[in-house]
């Protein structure tokens, strides 16, 4: 069997053959395109390309590209592990051709993408010529498009007609979104179902019907044109192919496989799985071996995209992240019984077998093994919390037998339950759910959502076809021309983006703020807010257009912002390397914010740093900065560089030819494109403010340089010398510790005087107890601190009773608190259990909820003007 490494590098050697460059993969976070999260398809990286924005410098490519589908028009994350074919990560086998018309030979279009595609499927793959099926665009009368007869002509060559069907825009017209690069395209399909089979129904018939047997393997994309924003189509400056064929597709066909879970892609994964749960994965529909499924797939998700940068978080794209990992963890738990963590022991094994292609994971393979460890653990806890909520949900919920929308809502927002997890839990205790009311909910957050991010981007006004000349590490005022611009709408307020033929600003990039600063139409002076990179664009940002839009200008920097933001930059690279020196060559730099005043800087660490470690990086940056070191910038081929020990961030694109910013060569040297001192004496002082953990695995140090080091000294100074006069004494430190065991001997003589006040309480309610056939019941509402000292109250009254059942309330800072406390015999023979009284007797009452153990629980709620009433519902069960 041909294994998936060689069916890989046969598609790359076959395209080398033909005069293609093989390019690295580009990261699978996206930075610099604000209208993706992800790589979600394989021409992402060489967007610009099509655009017209940037120059190729081959115009034949191919590449394998790690993409990802979670969110937006291409969202496949529910049909994942359902079906046989559908996955979150996915690598993309692409050829493309760069079209120039200066050069038309280097490039090339449908005649041969067609021709190339079949005999590589036929020839070097040896996929049966009678299995295959292709689609061309039938045309669209909207968008007035004719039917694509070029590609049908070309396939006619090679296939039979009854083979070549024709395909509606939906199939046959591709767009990466609602505006962009698209054209029509030609899918190749293959029937992968038994020779019965084919002979009894045509494959024809179920080319794009959602058959699992019958799919596409490769999309030839004839890129033509661009869609505006309000849907017009508008022809590209040159005519491209970007062809994308489904590697994990490609490996089930050529293995004979009838799913794609059953190639070594994933066999591996799932067997190791079956390992560490027990069980065998059959290859069924059960949930126990969807839930195989979606671990081979999740955990490639989650592990590369923390390798390429991307930690889990609440927002964005880390809660997409987060949102995969916890699909995964609720599966094993649900349905493979597995109660502990489990994806982060797969990390090492997927790591070696991407090793030869996507080297990143196994390079910081322990690193994401801690960051997927932790959210485990912790969605792990978030599961039992939710099963308790739905508990308590559903013996309240009397005999409606419905879970309402908005608690089936708060279990998805709240504690990470998918809808079909509740459905599930729902149905064992034969419940069902409201999902109309659901959605409602779920609707009303994405409006919010929307609401709060909404942005409108109109089309571009292209005045002049030239690329922009960043100029700004050398010049800070310049003469420049706009050579397109726009409008958008951020919440409903509008600005302006520009774009000019040459600029000094420094679009936000590398953790660096974007530059502000003014362009001055001879006269008109606009100031710009903020700069930004949107793909290879440099964008300004201004609240007006001026009325000479088409004149020259003067471009402006803020210059003293640009130089207080060059101290923290090279202050931070100084840090970076202060760390690796004081923690080891472990520490790696996860993220990083650059601006005038201050300093961020997040790294791979896993522990607090500690006040001797903090003062070593301190002192040893500021010994750098004293030194007065020489900034040395300079430009080097990618592969010279790293081999000179250049040091590149994870999850960063470079290029053939990158910036190398070394600080003394044997000290720090790192691939950067940020704006710098020239000597690190100009920095002056450096201050760490704060160091705190991001998250599993991740630390965050906040720093000042410059006047700000300063200032933030002398605050420091100032507030222990006002320290100093409040305590009156001239070493407030000691004063302090002094004050500090004055405390801690109050508080122990108060915790005594309330220990005995509590024994006198419990005197005073033993007193009172009423008796029936020798059970023993106190009821009371009393005054008491906190919810902890009815619990003590409850444990200092079991002693003195062998039959007894305790009910205690109390108003802590306005809320209800409860305690109930029953002998063991009383239970039994009853059928009473305390948490079972708590929720369906007490938490309705006081607006709660509430648990505990068989003999005591408690509870907690809104509603403390009920308490006697409570009290009295609990009394009246055994009385």
């Amino acid at each position: 069997m041909t294994t998936a490494s060689e069916i890989r590098r046969q598609f790359l050697d076959f395209f080398r053959s033909r005069e293609h460059i093989i390019v690295p993969a580009a990261p699978i976070v996206i930075k610099n395109d604000p209208s993706l999260l992800f790589t979600n398809a394989g021409m992402n990286q060489f967007k610009d390309y099509f655009l017209g924005n940037k120059a190729p410098a081959k115009q034949r490519v191919a590449d394998t590209q790690k993409c990802l589908r979670v969110s937006g028009k291409h969202n496949d994350l529910e049909e994942v592990g359902v079906d046989t074919y559908h996955h979150t990560m996915f690598e993309m086998l692409g050829n493309w051709s760069f079209g120039d018309p200066r050069h038309p030979e280097n490039g090339y279009f449908k005649k041969e993408a067609i021709a190339w595609a079949w005999e590589l499927l036929t020839a070097v793959y040896k996929i049966d010529k009678e299995r295959l099926y292709v689609t061309v665009f039938e045309g669209d009368d909207p968008d007035k498009l004719p039917f694509d007869e070029e590609s049908y002509r070309e396939w006619e060559k090679w296939v039979p007609g009854e083979r070549i069907l024709k395909g509606s825009k939906k199939d046959n017209f591709w767009e990466m979104g609602d505006t962009g690069p698209c054209g029509p395209c030609s899918e190749i399909h293959v029937d992968c179902r038994e020779a019965a089979e084919r002979e009894a129904v045509d494959g024809g018939t179920l080319v794009n019907a959602g058959h699992p047997q019958v799919i596409e393997i490769w999309n030839l994309v004839f890129m033509q044109f661009n869609r505006l924003k309000d849907g017009s189509l508008q022809p590209l400056p040159a005519r491209h192919v970007d062809t994308g064929m489904g590697f994990e597709r490609l490996v089930r066909v050529l293995q004979g496989k009838q799913s794609n879970y059953d190639t070594d892609v994933f066999s591996g994964t799932i067997a190791f799985t079956e390992q560490l749960c027990g069980k065998q994965y059959g290859g069924s529909d059960s949930r126990a071996d969807i839930a195989f499924r979606v671990i081979a797939d999740h955990i490639r998700a989650i592990a590369f995209t923390i390798a390429d940068g991307q930690l889990p978080s609440n927002t964005g794209a880390g809660y997409v992240i987060r949102r995969i990992l916890r699909r995964a963890v609720r599966y094993y738990f649900s349905f493979l019984n597995r109660k502990q963590p489990l994806l982060h022991l797969l990390v090492p094994a997927l790591a070696a077998q991407f090793d030869d292609v996507f080297p990143e994971l196994r390079q910081q393979a322990d690193f994401v093994q801690k960051v997927i460890l932790e959210e485990e653990g912790n969605f792990l806890r978030t599961l039992e919390s939710g099963m308790r909520r739905i508990d308590e949900y559903l013996t309240t919920a009397g005999t409606s037998g419905v879970i309402d929308g908005k608690t089936a809502f708060e279990l998805y927002d709240t504690y990470g339950f998918p809808l079909d997890l509740t459905r599930l839990i729902a149905q064992e205790k034969d419940f069902g759910i409201d999902e109309a009311g659901f959605q409602a909910e779920m609707q009303q957050q994405k409006n919010r959502s929307r609401a709060a991010t909404a942005l409108d981007t109109g089309d571009w006004t292209v005045l002049r076809e030239i690329p922009t000349a960043f100029v700004g590490y050398d010049d800070l005022l310049v003469p420049a021309q706009v050579t397109r611009y726009r409008s958008i709408k951020v919440k409903g307020r509008e600005q302006y983006q520009l774009v000019l033929d040459n600029t000094p600003f420094y679009a936000e990039s590398g953790g660096q703020t974007g530059d502000t600063g003014t362009l001055d139409f001879e006269g008109e002076v606009i100031p710009v807010t903020d700069t930004k990179k949107e793909n290879d664009l440099i964008v300004h940002f201004t609240g007006k257009l001026p009325a000479g839009i088409e004149g020259p200008l003067t471009a402006r920097v803020d210059t003293e912002k640009r130089l207080y933001t060059a101290y923290n930059h090279s202050a931070t690279h100084l840090l970076h390397a202060a760390l690796r020196k004081v923690l080891g060559t472990h520490v790696q730099q996860k993220g990083s914010l650059v601006t005038d005043s201050y300093l961020r800087f997040d790294f791979s660490h896993f522990a607090r740093l500690s006040e001797e470690e903090l003062r070593e990086v301190t002192f040893l940056v500021n010994d750098k900065i004293r030194e007065n070191i020489p900034v040395d910038i300079r430009y080097l081929p990618r592969e010279e560089a790293l081999k000179s020990g250049a040091m590149a961030l994870f999850g960063e694109k470079y290029g053939d030819t990158v910036r190398v910013v070394t600080i003394d060569p044997a000290f720090s040297v790192e691939l950067c494109g940020g704006t710098h001192v020239p000597a690190t004496g100009m920095i002056g002082l450096f201050s760490i403010i704060h160091e705190t953990a991001v998250a599993a695995g991740v630390r965050r140090i906040e720093a000042v340089t410059g006047r700000f080091a300063i200032k933030h000294i002398y605050d420091q100074l100032q507030s222990l010398h006002h320290i100093g006069a409040s305590l009156k004494a001239k070493d407030p430190l000691k004063a302090i510790e002094t004050l500090l065991q004055e405390k801690a001997a109050l508080d122990k003589k108060v915790a005594r005087l309330e220990q005995q006040q509590l024994q006198q309480l419990a005197e005073d309610l033993a007193r009172g107890a009423t008796e029936t056939n020798g059970l023993f019941f106190i009821g009371k509402v009393v005054e008491v601190d906190s919810a902890d000292a009815l619990k003590q109250l409850c444990f200092l009254l079991k002693p003195r009773f062998d039959r007894y059942l305790f009910v205690l309330a109390a108003a802590v800072n306005g809320k209800a608190g409860i305690a109930l406390m029953l002998d063991d015999a009383t239970a039994r023979q009853t059928g009473l259990e305390a948490p079972r009284i708590i929720r369906e007797q007490v938490a309705p009452l006081i607006k709660g909820g509430g648990g505990g153990q068989p003999t005591f629980a408690s509870a907690g709620g809104q509603d403390a003007t009920r308490l006697e009433e409570a009290v009295e519902k609990v009394r009246t069960l055994v009385f």
